[in-house]
């Protein structure tokens, strides 16, 4: 059956780009069904062993040493004199999906997968047989924005924030291709949601923990890195007025580790988990939480209403400091170098609670009200440009998702 086919770029640098790529494909399906074919490609890591190398790389030095991504940074920006007309490294393997599949639309969701990638597409399926589009989800411009995500005959550029946005229009994106469209998340992150008078509830009966005492989320990303046991000892001295969420990722040390603390810690009201699937439940049940500038989670911690302290523990790495910057210049956003940053942070809030109260203030100014399906009609209608399919769109909107209610 013919049907309109998307071809979706990701890589595996970090989770936030397969986080997108994911909750594309899944708004395509809830919205279209099988009139829409959406094709995911981690294009770096299988393409070429040189790329694969890399991905591995940062990774490795995103766990261990962020620090190093400064130099990291500067030498993957040299790809974009590589790629400026088509593609270098991987080209083969590019070249056999576009063949294979023949997309109606590129849809790029990494920074290292949009210049060349379009050019070429173009010349192998022909001008005006396909669409390219790039979804960026960086939160402002500066240091730590790849020139890699600029590629100016794009067709339709999507920005995180208003502010990354004109840094894009200032890097050469024409400002008739440009539009603003938030999150970008899976779509039970908009219908799986805790109503305030349920906090209390899942907390006791989900999590085991106190359903009165302020919840601190020690979060990490996919791969686990995490410098938990450094912030730990400023939630264990204040046991009787605080509790932790804490996540591992894949790190199956890091779990085992925390699963043996917390049995040497009975007075310590402590929920850990290893890689959660239920990451959205748990910041709607949290006061706060402690994370890198992964703009997954900080996009999810902003709808969720649940503040954070920037975790820059290690370093921070350049993309890093773009999500920084938002926070530290929207909302004025606490960040934490050590132990010691965060236990001063703990006792001012303890000692004066309005202190708390209005940094979350300041952090829901930056949130934004959004329908998640306005950006997946636009990019379903740029690919239905090039195909003779006209996909049906069902009656599905945001106000029609059941709300979760209950404790799961």
């Amino acid at each position: 059956m013919s049907k309109i086919r998307i071809l979706v770029l990701t890589s595996s640098t970090g989770g936030g780009h397969d986080a997108r790529a994911a909750a594309f494909a899944d708004w395509c399906f809830q919205l279209y069904r099988h009139d829409v074919d959406v094709r995911i490609e981690q294009m770096l890591e299988k393409s070429s062993v040189f790329n694969r190398v890399g991905v591995n790389f940062y990774n490795t030095i995103q766990a261990s040493a962020p620090w190093v991504h400064k130099a990291f940074y500067a030498f993957v920006e040299l790809q974009s004199i590589l790629n400026s007309k088509t593609v270098s490294f991987g080209r083969r393997y590019y070249l056999n999906v576009l063949k294979e599949y023949r997309p109606h639309l590129v849809l790029s969701v990494h920074d290292c997968l949009n210049r060349g990638y379009f050019q070429l597409a173009r010349k192998v399926l022909g001008e005006g047989k396909v669409r390219c589009a790039t979804y960026c989800g960086e939160f402002s411009g500066g240091w730590g924005y790849s020139r890699n995500w600029i590629e100016p005959t794009v067709d339709m550029y999507f920005s995180r924030t208003a502010s990354a946005q004109d840094y894009a229009l200032k890097k050469g994106i024409a400002p008739e291709k440009a539009r603003v469209r938030g999150y970008l998340m899976l779509p039970r992150a908009h219908y799986e949601v805790v109503n305030p008078s349920e906090r209390a509830a899942f907390r006791e009966e989900k999590l085991g923990l106190r359903p009165d005492l302020f919840t601190v989320f020690l979060a990490t990303g996919g791969n686990g890195a995490n410098n938990h046991f450094d912030l730990l000892p400023a939630l264990v001295k204040r046991a009787d007025h605080c509790q932790a969420i804490v996540i591992c990722g894949r790190n199956k040390q890091a779990y085992n580790d925390l699963v043996h603390w917390r049995a040497n810690h009975p007075e310590f009201n402590c929920y850990i988990e290893g890689y959660s699937e239920i990451v959205h439940l748990l910041m709607q049940v949290s006061d706060v939480i402690v994370t890198r500038g992964g703009t997954t989670t900080c996009a999810k911690a902003l709808h969720f209403r649940c503040p954070i302290i920037f975790n820059a523990v290690g370093g921070i790495m350049p993309q890093e400091e773009l999500t920084w910057k938002y926070l530290r210049n929207g909302a004025a956003s606490d960040k934490i170098e050590n132990g010691e940053d965060f236990d001063r942070i703990m006792n001012a809030w303890i000692r004066d609670p309005k202190a708390y109260e209005r940094m979350r203030d300041n952090f829901l100014r930056l949130r934004s009200e959004e329908d998640p399906t306005v950006l997946i009609d636009e990019l379903v209608d740029l690919a239905a440009e090039v195909s003779e399919e006209k996909p049906t769109r069902l009656k599905f909107r945001p106000h029609s998702l059941a709300p979760f209610t209950g404790v799961l």
